[in-house]
């Protein structure tokens, strides 16, 4: 099957002001997050990987980074999946992660994240973590498949999304339960790497955010208390 370079947006408004911006429209990349973004375009290329499709979440942040990394790339089938959209936080949507810190869901999020369900507002829909991971997965396995009945077995594309649903597929794909997804680190504008094969998915890479990715040609064959994980994923470690 397909190679997935699920990549996170590049750093965003909402991520330097600190809040969740959950699905809010006209959350776009900062110019630190316009460079993150040209620079996944620059190292995909530089590695010679012949990307078959951009798919990307709807969000303008998602979109916005997809369009610079084709940019970089040229002419390549481009597409938007709901299934890849970021978590609906629901009431907890647009409001500053100091202050949602305190709540009592947030220590759910951080240590039974499997129990976590946000609840919803009259402006946006919640849902919980897990039905999230649920549509992520469908959302990759029927590009998987597409790409793979249009562009053979050792195809490899682009899935553009948001810090806690590619958090929660890679945990996925190394087998651990949602409950342990917050052990694992994505910035924005990082690749995490994903071969999913006919018997489990191989983990390529996690949260590289500069290495050659050359090596990956598919085979022939904030708040809360330290050690807390910022819901969303936060603003990465770019000053």
């Amino acid at each position: 099957m397909p190679t997935v370079l699920f990549v996170r947006h590049g750093r965003s408004s909402a991520n330097t002001a600190g809040t969740l911006a959950g699905w809010m429209p006209g959350v776009f990349l900062d110019a630190t997050g316009e460079g993150q973004a040209d620079e996944v375009g620059k190292r995909v290329a530089a590695a010679g990987l012949e990307v078959s499709r951009i798919v990307s979440s709807p969000l303008d942040r998602c979109v916005q980074t997809g369009d610079r990394i084709a940019a970089v790339l040229g002419p390549v089938a481009r597409s938007v999946h709901e299934g890849l959209g970021e978590c609906r936080y629901g009431a907890w949507t647009g409001r500053p992660l100091s202050e949602l810190a305190r709540d009592e869901l947030w220590k759910v999020v951080q240590d039974r994240p499997s129990e976590a369900a946000f609840p919803s507002s009259a402006a946006y829909e919640g849902e919980s973590l897990a039905q999230m991971q649920a549509r992520a997965l469908r959302a990759v396995r029927e590009t998987d498949e597409r790409v793979a009945n249009e562009h053979g077995a050792h195809a490899v594309w682009v899935a553009i999304s948001h810090g806690d649903v590619i958090k929660s597929l890679l945990a996925h794909a190394v087998g651990a339960h949602l409950d342990d997804f917050q052990r694992i680190q994505v910035d924005p504008g990082s690749v995490s790497v994903v071969h999913y094969t006919s018997r489990r998915p191989l983990v390529l890479r996690i949260n590289d955010t500069g290495g050659d990715l050359a090596g990956l040609r598919p085979p022939e064959a904030a708040g809360g208390q330290e050690g807390d994980a910022v819901v969303g994923g936060g603003a990465g470690t770019v000053g």
